[in-house]
């Protein structure tokens, strides 16, 4: 399946881990002090991106592929 041009190669399981981290990260930016808040902001966003497309540029570049056979 493809979404948005992009291949899909990430399994439920992956993409749900990567939505409640991704989360996780969103809510330690948004209500920790100190300036990992920006990194934490950066890997949130980055994590709930990749849940929601379905697509790791890193897997598609290792040749791995989670989606359940």
């Amino acid at each position: 399946m493809v979404m948005n041009n992009l291949p899909v190669n990430e399994g439920s399981t992956d993409r749900t881990i990567r939505a409640i981290l991704g989360g996780a990260a969103l809510t330690a930016a948004l209500t920790g002090k100190g300036a990992g808040r920006l990194l934490a902001l950066g890997l949130g966003a980055m994590l709930l991106a990749t849940a929601t497309t379905g697509h790791c540029p890193a897997y598609t570049v290792a040749g791995v592929d989670t989606r359940e056979k």
